[in-house]
Formats: C-alpha cells, structure tokens, sequence
C-alpha cells in the first residue's frame, strides 16, 4: 500500500443539457436583468436552450444588443432573446422593459433579478456614496424589477430567481457594501416567497461562490492565487457557469414547485470552508501594501 496520499477527486460540472430535457420550457419567457454579461447571462443562454424565449436588462444599449444575438446564436434553436435597455434604479426604465417583453411576447413566466455593482474598498475608504451606489444597484434594482414584473408573473404562476453572493455568510474584508446588499436581497425575497405564495408565484435566490471566467473571480481572486484558492474549496475547484446554470433550470422547472423563499448556496462547500481572501489581518491593518495583488480595488 503507497502511503502518498492520493490526488483529490474533482467532479466537473456538465451541461444543463445533460440533465434536463431540451423543451422543459417550450412557449415561455425570461425577462432578466444584468442579461448581458457574466453569470446572468450563462442563465439566460441555458434557459433558452431549453426553450425559453428571453428578455434582457442592462444600461449600454450596444452591449446588450450584441449579446441578444449571440444568446439566439449560441442557443442555435429558434428561441428568440430581444435587449430591453434600462438602469434596474430607475423603476419607469423597469416599466418600459416589461411593456417591451409582453409586446414581443406576449407574457413572463421567469425573472432573474441579478444587475449587481461591486468593488473592492475597505471600510475606512468606503465613501457614503459609494456605499449607497451599490445598494441602489443590487437592492434597489432588484425591488423595482420585481415591482415592475410582478403582474404578469402572478398572470403565469411564474417564478423569481434572484442572485445574491455568499459573502455576507461569513464577513468577507473590502465586501461591506455589496455582503450588505445581498443580505438584504435574500431576505427581499423571503418576504416576496411568503406575499406571494398564495398567488403560485415563487421567489429563491441563488448565492454563487467563486465563478471562474466572471469579472467578479478576476476581482476577488488574488493574482496568482488561483489554483490556491481552488484547493481550499473542498470540492477542489471554482465554480463553473454551468454549475449555475443548472441550479437555474431546476429551481424554475416543475421539479421546484414546492421550493419556495430558499437560498441555494452554488460554492462547493467552500462557506463551510472559510479562509481569508486578502491576507488578513494586514488587509485591515496595512491596506496599502497589497493593493498590488488585487484588482479593482479602491485604495
């Protein structure tokens, strides 16, 4: 018997397509917001592929119209996905998105609340308007889409997905603004889950890790440190968009009918297996001297 120890065993993720039946959502429609880019819009490419026709939110009207082709493209079956341009602050730009996807559509079945701001900054240089922008953005945007999309989804029996982050289920250094508003999103929706049950609308959110390739790995992550930080989740690697992906589908198929004003953590157990991301205690203590290994930051 060799007594090196043996290579950890890593589950790689799959494609939705894998799992679930490709016309699980023939005839319905997504409206979601930060569509564009990211995480949010590796949700609307799968639910697309599973029939779903697909709405997006985001403010630069360029952006959101090349990834509205590129999500038709990439689903390569017909679905359709038009750009509805707004800023998730402004509750009359909620308004026209909506108006939008029901003239197009004809009705709404799903929302993904998932617009977010970020940044790395510490409390001491955190200014109050930066706070509030961030708030503004992720929890108050989130509030006005749903305000805004609300009758229709009750119309649909429809559900609400929002996506939040589990940085506020630990205390996570230079996150103070973006672990406040996420906080407040997951308890949003719990309020919406229990308003709203007896109309057959439900609302969960889900809380990703670290998700490799997305603008918020590349800010989180210290440079260099990613294979580190792969090692230190107990499943042995970032997260991967299908991983969310998945999650998407199952939480707004029938298979979820009963699952309603829950959070389900997408980080491989890295929350039970929480270290530092900055070194810490120097990240509260000597903030100046590792600006250089984080990107983003605020210093």
């Amino acid at each position: 018997m060799s007594d090196e120890a043996p290579d950890p065993v890593v589950l790689r993720a799959v494609p939705s397509t894998n799992v679930f039946r490709s016309d699980i959502f023939a005839g319905k429609v997504l409206l979601c917001s930060g569509g564009g880019s990211g995480i949010c819009k590796g949700m609307v490419a799968t639910m697309m592929k599973h029939g779903c026709n697909a709405a997006i939110i985001g403010r630069k009207a360029d952006r959101l119209n090349a990834a509205s082709k590129e999500l038709e493209k990439e689903a390569g079956n017909g679905t359709k996905c038009i750009a509805t341009p707004g800023d998730v602050r402004k509750i009359e730009d909620m308004n026209e998105s909506v108006k939008k996807t029901i003239a197009e559509f004809g009705r709404i079945d799903f929302v993904i609340c998932g617009a977010a701001g970020n940044f790395l900054a510490s409390l001491e240089s955190l200014s109050s308007n930066a706070f509030k922008t961030i708030q503004e953005i992720d929890l108050l945007g989130t509030y006005n889409l749903f305000k805004a999309s609300l009758d229709e989804v009750k119309k649909s029996h429809g559900a609400y997905v929002h996506v939040t982050a589990t940085l506020h289920h630990t205390g996570i250094p230079w996150q103070s603004p973006a672990s406040a508003a996420k906080a407040a999103i997951e308890t949003l929706s719990q309020s919406i889950a229990v308003e709203m049950g007896p109309w057959g609308v439900r609302s969960n959110c889900i809380a990703p890790g670290i998700i490799k390739g997305t603008e918020g790995a590349d800010r989180l992550t210290p440079k260099g440190a990613e294979d580190y930080v792969a090692s230190q989740i107990p499943l042995q690697r970032q997260g991967d968009l299908h991983d969310i992906a998945n999650a998407t589908v199952f939480l707004f198929s029938e298979a979820a009918s009963y699952i309603n004003g829950t959070v389900v953590i997408v980080d491989g157990a890295a929350r039970n297996f929480p270290g530092p991301f900055l070194p810490y205690p120097t990240s509260s203590l000597d903030q100046k001297s590792i600006a250089d290994i984080v990107k983003g930051s605020r210093l």
